[in-house]
């Protein structure tokens, strides 16, 4: 593999020279900056004022062998307590808009529909989104970001198709209580992991290792709450709320490993398994098609009666199809994606399903996290790919971010912002991609998952060893006040 490496990573380097250099043009006047959240990550107050316990907790007090030194997010960065300063930090940045998460514990503690409400968690959330108004920052809310509530995970979770129904009611309730102060909603963060890593390899809550079959299943049942919830909203509160509403999908840009055929077509593959699997039934109506082919075929070999995959409904496929009003996308970093012989039928996971070899480039700068490389070019590949697939849709980028592991002077998250938006403006700008909307992950340090407190994405640092959780802003937080300021990514504009 290494000497392979060298033979043709090389090339794509000299090729995307140009990249590592920040253009000097200044960003169009409609497009927006903000910053990031998600509400385990930050809010802490894991059981006060009537929250109920989601996975999250579950997992932190009863199984925390994947989390780094057993860290939680019980107190997290206290922003429960601390949102009015938080919000000025948003304020200070200057960005137009902040980026958070309900927690559906905290709205409805027990999570199941026709279970009451929690008055004191939907005051919280209207206090928050109230001050970020009255503060001139755009509320942006995201429904769900991976913290499903512990009464619907004992009922099977996600893999059940009962769960979309408790959803709907939640959406249902959220637009309800908040739909007068928040114009932009996302029912879904990054669903690809909450099914993918959650019920398939195991590695995020609640654990379940099962891939090849209740991530499909946890998918499908997704998918159908997210239409259900878009044809809510559009039935019944777009007229009166004057909303936009859509879905969070996740990817990482996938590079062939090299010109043959064989690899461009793994490429794709990768992208059609790992970021289609969303957004082609929510914006097409159903699965890509590659990948309903591959998983009844290895399904069939398998001795299943019918594919591992589940199906829709002639009549799913045309009530799913269209449910958005934007695109929304995480990215972070690229792979290299190689073609292997097809996997052996009597292994079972969704892995073998994509028969993709993905793997990074030891020359790409590192991060604090294992799976993160600086490729700055990577992000301008992905929006014209988005953009050409899904016929030039508007493209917001809800997260984007590089961990380290500390400190206020991180120039190394500067020169990442700096690089990546460069690739962004030429994409806007060169390439004609309707991108509106950036969004930093994230406004401060957290939890983030897995690794606990561990690795640092934020603009300020969160001392987590004082009851305080004081902030202080680091470098990188200045340089994204500039360019916010002049929409300039360097000082000769």
């Amino acid at each position: 593999m290494v000497t392979r490496l060298v033979l043709f990573v090389l090339p794509c380097v000299l090729l995307f020279e140009k990249a590592y250099t920040a253009t000097n043009r200044t960003f169009p006047s409609y497009f927006k900056f903000g910053v990031a959240t998600a509400s385990y990550q930050v809010e802490g107050a894991w059981n006060e004022d009537g929250k109920g316990e989601n996975i999250w907790d579950h997992v932190c007090h009863t199984n925390s062998t994947f989390i780094d030194n057993k860290d939680n997010g019980d107190v997290a960065c206290d922003s429960y307590h601390k949102y009015k300063e938080d919000v000025q930090m948003i304020k200070n940045l200057g960005v137009d808009y902040y980026r958070f998460s309900l927690s559906w514990s905290r709205i409805l503690p027990r999570g199941l529909a026709g279970t009451p409400v929690n008055q004191l968690g939907i005051n919280y959330y209207r206090n928050l989104t109230q001050e970020l108004l009255d503060n001139g920052i755009e509320p942006m809310v995201t429904m769900f970001h991976w913290d499903l509530p512990e009464p619907l995970q004992d009922i099977g979770g996600w893999p059940n198709p009962e769960l979309e129904d408790h959803f709907v009611y939640y959406a249902r309730t959220v637009f309800e209580q908040l739909g007068d102060l928040v114009k932009f909603w996302m029912t879904f963060n990054e669903p690809k992991q909450t099914c993918q890593e959650g019920y398939g390899l195991g590695v995020m809550a609640p654990g379940i290792k099962s891939s090849g079959i209740a991530d499909y299943k946890c998918a499908h049942t997704l998918i159908k709450a997210h239409a259900k919830t878009y044809h809510l909203y559009d039935d019944e509160f777009r007229a009166k709320q004057n909303g936009s509403i859509g879905i969070v999908a996740d990817t990482t840009w996938y590079e062939p490993a090299s010109g043959s055929d064989a690899d461009k077509a793994a490429a794709e593959r990768a992208l059609q398994f790992k970021f289609g699997w969303f957004l082609n039934p929510i914006v097409n109506g159903n699965y890509p098609q590659v990948m309903i082919d591959r998983v009844d075929e290895r399904s069939k070999k398998q001795g299943f009666a019918q594919s591992r995959l589940p199906k829709f409904t002639d009549e799913e496929i045309e009530y799913i199809k269209g449910t958005h009003d934007f695109v929304a996308v995480n990215t972070y970093t690229t792979n290299y994606a190689q073609d292997v012989e097809e996997p052996d039928s009597d292994e079972l996971s969704y892995e073998s399903d994509m028969k993709v070899e993905l793997f990074l480039d030891d020359d790409w700068e590192e991060s604090a996290s294992s799976w993160l490389r600086v490729v700055p070019w990577g992000i301008r590949k992905l929006v014209n790919w988005v953009s050409k697939t899904y016929n030039n849709p508007e493209i917001f980028i809800t997260e984007n971010g590089v961990s380290d592991r500390g400190g206020i002077e991180d120039e190394n998250r500067t020169s990442f912002y700096r690089e990546y938006l460069s690739n962004i403006l030429e994409a806007i700008e060169e390439d004609g991609v309707n991108v509106t909307r950036y969004t930093a992950w994230s406004l401060m340090d957290n939890f983030e998952w897995a690794r606990g407190y561990a690795e640092k994405y934020g603009l300020y640092s969160v001392d987590f060893k004082s009851s305080n959780r004081t902030r202080t802003p680091k470098a990188s937080a200045d340089y994204y006040k500039q360019v916010i300021t002049t929409r300039c990514l360097v000082n000769s504009c």
